[in-house]
């Protein structure tokens, strides 16, 4: 996988794991606490009205109340006004501590009715529970309440006087006990119909007697009251920090890891490539750097041991230029030392023969350090090439025509297969310098009696120059290094094949400027073929050159 993307995808990660994790603390946070808060203040307010509903009760009137308010206060946090119904204060928590009371909540006032409830036996007329008064009004208020509670519940009263005259009430029919139907009713039976009415009819007659007892008590119990819990405008709970704050630091140190896990990855091979870079520039050009996967650090590392190769072999390419150099003229100046000492001390006579070759050894060491200066240029760019446009045929007749002496001298027939012009746009001069190179080896290569061919064809847009010898071939083996500076076939490296050792590598990189390729094929007791490839000029410069 790519570097761009693990690190996109593990920042992606990141970012998706803590905004999940923020989302999931802040939702599960804000859920249960307030959760926890109503029920809480469920609680609260469940122990407060329970607790004045007792007072009351116990009581029976509201005298001496604010210490059970103060202290319900103070146990449950809570901010607590009471007054009656009415509208009379009869205790504020706020006022009970000694400070201004404050404005109180918005929220609807909770009622507390002190008076009990009628707790009337399932399926039986409470007509025995009703207590009845000393006195006569309140027997007869009791029973028209009565009377009036068994009218609305649909029961068939009756009402005989007693010996006061006070008319008592009696029904002949009791409702039947209340028994809701199993599973859903169905409205559409006679069965689940009469138990649906008969439950409607109790809980009405129940209603009737509780609200009878409640308007008999009511003198004598203490007044509703209306309890209002909290202040206005009052800042809600906030969430608790530390759940927020552990999440974070987790989130964060997960963050971190992963910070720490992305500049591991990228920095143990950027540490690598440092050291190896290091020891490159001390001198050991053996270093690399491991690599693996295809991302891009992998591919800086490739590239990095890649460099390194080059610069280890073109370190080597000068070691062995260097020692090239000095073999080819460690010898032949030797000699001419040796010959100039001679000369001094009288103990050769310089004849005009040991001038000549002495005069030669030179001319061949000039042309060594010539063609070395020519290497150096071409493979620095700043060989110069005058480029023209070029007839191929007429340049290979000229380097026959140049060498046809040193092939009459070696006995080797020099023979030009060239059937039509081809042009090229190149330098001449250079490119002469290439064939008569090839011509040249190809001349020494060859035994009497053997043939030396050039050929040029036109293939699509290239120009083929070939030169083809009967010579004696040059092994497989030896084929790769046959561009290499100073390198003959010869193994005793001596000058009986003629030349510095310099021709082809030479050759090579003038081929190249020109955008053109060499190549090489030869078989052992066959002979040998060099192919130098190079671009044609534009047809319409072929067709004016053959106009001409």
């Amino acid at each position: 996988m790519s570097f761009r993307l693990r690190v996109l995808g593990l920042l992606m990660l990141v970012a998706m794991t803590a905004t999940a994790a923020t989302a999931w603390l802040t939702l599960r946070q804000a859920n249960r606490q307030v959760q926890e808060s109503v029920t809480a203040g469920r609680q609260e307010v469940s122990r407060i009205t329970g607790d004045l509903r007792a007072y009351g009760v116990a009581h029976a009137t509201w005298e001496g109340l604010p210490p059970t308010v103060s202290r319900l206060a103070e146990d449950t946090g809570q901010r607590i006004r009471v007054a009656t119904e009415n509208g009379v204060l009869l205790a504020d928590s706020d006022a009970l501590r000694g400070r201004a009371p404050r404005p109180v909540s918005s929220q609807p006032p909770v009622l507390v009715d002190p008076r009990p409830l009628l707790r009337i036996p399932a399926g039986q007329l409470p007509r025995t529970s009703m207590k009845l008064t000393a006195t006569a009004i309140a027997q007869y208020r009791a029973e028209a309440a009565y009377a009036a509670c068994l009218t609305r519940a649909g029961a068939e009263v009756t009402a005989w006087p007693d010996d006061t005259g006070v008319p008592r009430i009696r029904t002949e029919r009791r409702p039947e006990q209340c028994q809701e139907p199993t599973g859903e009713p169905d409205p559409r039976t006679a069965r689940d119909l009469e138990a649906i009415r008969t439950c409607e009819s109790e809980r009405q007659f129940v209603a009737c007697l509780q609200r009878v007892f409640n308007e008999r008590v009511g003198s004598a119990a203490p007044p509703r009251l209306e309890i209002r819990l909290g202040v206005r405008d009052e800042s809600p709970p906030t969430l608790a920090a530390a759940p927020t704050v552990a999440v974070a630091g987790g989130v964060a140190l997960a963050a971190v890891l992963g910070a720490l896990l992305l500049s591991r990855a990228v920095l143990r091979p950027v540490r690598a490539m440092t050291l190896a870079a290091g020891g490159l520039g001390e001198g050991d050009l053996g270093r690399r750097v491991p690599v693996s996967g295809r991302d891009e650090i992998a591919q800086l590392g490739r590239a990095f041991n890649r460099m390194a190769d080059s610069i280890q072999a073109g370190e080597e390419r000068q070691r062995r230029l260097t020692g090239d150099i000095a073999h080819e003229l460690r010898t032949p100046l030797a000699n001419l030392r040796g010959y100039l000492e001679a000369l001094r001390d009288g103990i050769v006579e310089p004849t005009p023969e040991l001038l000549d070759s002495l005069h030669e050894e030179a001319l061949l060491q000039q042309r060594i350090v010539d063609d070395l200066q020519v290497l150096a240029l071409a493979e620095a760019g700043a060989l110069t090439y005058h480029r023209a446009r070029v007839d191929l045929r007429e340049l290979l007749e000229a380097a026959g025509t140049a060498h046809r002496a040193q092939a009459d001298a070696a006995g080797v027939a020099l023979r030009l297969d060239a059937p039509q012009p081809v042009y090229v746009v190149a330098d001449a001069d250079r490119v002469r310098q290439v064939v008569g190179n090839l011509v040249g080896n190809a001349l020494r290569a060859t035994a009497p009696g053997g043939t030396v061919t050039l050929a040029l064809v036109r293939s699509g847009d290239l120009a083929i120059i070939q030169v083809r010898d009967t010579g004696k071939g040059i092994p497989a083996e030896d084929l790769p290094q046959l561009f290499n500076r100073f390198w003959r076939a010869d193994a005793a490296r001596g000058r009986a094949t003629g030349g510095s050792g310099l021709g082809l590598s030479i050759a090579r990189q003038i081929v190249t400027d020109h955008q053109g390729t060499i190549d090489v094929e030869s078989t052992v007791g066959v002979g040998t073929t060099f192919t130098v490839a190079l671009s044609t000029a534009r047809p319409r410069a072929d067709a004016e050159a053959e106009a001409d």
